[in-house]
């Protein structure tokens, strides 16, 4: 729902800033396929295609503009190593520096993965064990006992595998100009998210909770001595090679010229203070790039092929890669089975959004960054087209087929609708364009189009989602049901 409450603000550099809009080569580390990054660029899949018909080429930066992401940085890798990098656009819209492969953005819940090493280090290390109650370790702040406790406890497993009870589900971060708490104030809800507590039996579901790895880094700080930034570095991040890379909270000036800055919403308006500060640092805190996490990737395959990992034991690495409650593994996420495992995680921050992913037993994968809310959307479609080139079956595009529908039986739907949600009303005008149905999404200033699937269901194939007219008893339309990660109904009001 996150462009149903777009800042309506006028962003001015969109109007000139595509038409200088750039493609950054990458530092020339290796030898690009230039064939196949160029067959990529103009290959990205949408979510939807329809029976026998071909997808059009679709541009990278025509779909950057399309979804107004300023930014974006990629990395593939093939057989155990990075095959190519690009960046694309811009880093900062006012200064107008572009993205290179050097770039750094926020990797929102990318965070947990790469902070998961660093607790399970301790657990090689024989200084914390999976299954023991957390507060055996943690020191001032102690996970709060309640009845659900009594029986069941806290676990670094169960931390990891969000399967701990836990609440809070993550972290909106603070603006440059606020007061960062500390992690103790944060898991009491001192900050600006509620306190973090258990409140169902450890072990008996599995729900996100960013909530968690905070709890995970507030014993890794217990258990080292030390800041857990400080731990990660020296124990992860440098045996890594992350050279571009840090949980350091607020970023350090060092890092400031290659930085992006965060893009807002659907018009993705740039941030004040450029982005946000996260002192819950293992579940949203790193700043990195893609080629970074290429190194984490690489990494943790080679300990799955026999080779060895730079941080864990190989025992650690497939346990790390064992599928728990909801095909979740000890930090990462797990897709496939078999050969075909893949590990990966999303990461959203304000004005961030990202997806890395990768095979355990193959050294292939592909890692995107993304400097715009919307970039959740784009993200998927250069994946997917990442995918699809490659042939790695990562993502199944639904085909649907089209319905004949005459002008008139259109007509009927034609209209404003709203959708109401505290206080605020979130306008869709309809209206036929071009012998089908099209969308004036008013906020996002933009005209979609919808192609018939039934007598009453519409989709969108550029996004993914759905429409389904609502007709009253004597058959007049009344309303629309919007499918997007949720069912929201709007009303006809004229």
């Amino acid at each position: 729902m996150n462009h149903f409450r777009s800042i309506i603000t006028n962003l001015l550099f969109f109007c000139v800033a595509f038409n200088f809009y750039s493609c950054q080569p990458s530092t020339p580390v290796v030898e690009e396929p230039l064939a196949e990054i160029e067959a990529i660029e103009n290959n990205l899949k949408l979510p939807i295609s329809f029976e026998g018909e071909e997808q059009n080429a679709i541009n990278i930066l025509d779909r950057m503009k399309y979804h107004n992401v300023p930014g974006v940085s990629i990395a593939v890798f093939r057989d155990g190593k990075l095959s190519w990098a690009r960046g694309y656009g811009y880093a900062n819209t006012e200064t107008m520096d572009t993205i290179d492969v050097n770039t750094v953005f926020q990797a929102g819940s990318i965070s947990k993965p790469v902070a998961a090493l660093a607790a399970l280090k301790l657990v090689d290390a024989g200084k914390i064990d999976l299954d023991t109650d957390v507060n055996t370790y943690l020191k001032e702040w102690k996970v709060p006992d309640n009845p659900f406790t009594k029986e069941e406890k806290v676990t670094l497993r169960r931390l990891l595998t969000h399967t701990a009870g836990l609440t809070v589900h993550g972290f909106p971060g603070y603006e440059h100009d606020e007061e960062i708490p500390s992690v103790a104030a944060v898991l009491d809800g001192e900050g600006n998210t509620d306190a973090v507590r258990v409140d169902t039996f450890p072990g008996s579901i599995w729900r996100y909770s960013g909530g968690g790895y905070t709890v995970m880094q507030q014993m890794v700080e217990d258990v080292s001595g030390e800041d857990f930034a400080t731990f990660v570095q020296e124990e992860v991040l440098t045996p890594l090679g992350m050279d571009h890379s840090t949980y350091v909270q607020p970023l350090p000036e060092s890092f400031h010229d290659n930085a992006s800055a965060a893009f807002d919403g659907g018009e993705a308006v740039m941030a004040e203070g450029l982005w946000n500060n996260y002192p819950e640092k293992a579940a949203a805190g790193l700043w990195t790039t893609p080629s970074d996490l290429v190194k984490y990737c690489i990494d943790i395959q080679s300990a799955m092929k026999g080779g060895t990992s730079e941080v864990l034991s190989n025992e650690m690495v497939e346990s790390m890669l064992t599928k728990h409650k909801n095909d979740w593994g000890l930090g990462p996420a797990l897709e496939l089975n078999g050969d075909s495992l893949t590990f990966g995680h999303g990461g959203k921050n304000r004005g961030f959004s990202n997806l890395m992913r990768a095979f355990a037993h193959y050294g292939d994968g592909a890692i995107v960054m993304t400097n715009g809310d919307r970039g959740t959307r784009l993200m998927r479609e250069i994946m997917a087209g990442i995918s699809d080139y490659y042939d790695w079956d990562w993502f199944n595009i639904r085909e649907v087929k089209k319905v004949p529908m005459g002008k008139d039986q259109m007509a009927t739907f034609e209209g404003r609708y709203v959708f109401s949600m505290n206080g605020e009303e979130y306008p869709l005008e309809l209206q036929i364009k071009d012998n089908h149905l099209a969308v004036n999404d008013i906020p996002e200033k933009r005209v979609n189009s919808f192609y018939p699937i039934s007598d009453v269901d519409f989709v969108f194939p550029s996004e993914g989602h759905k429409i389904t007219f609502v007709k009253n008893e004597g058959g007049e339309v009344i309303g629309l049901d919007y499918f997007d990660n949720g069912k929201y109904r709007f009303n006809k009001v004229e």
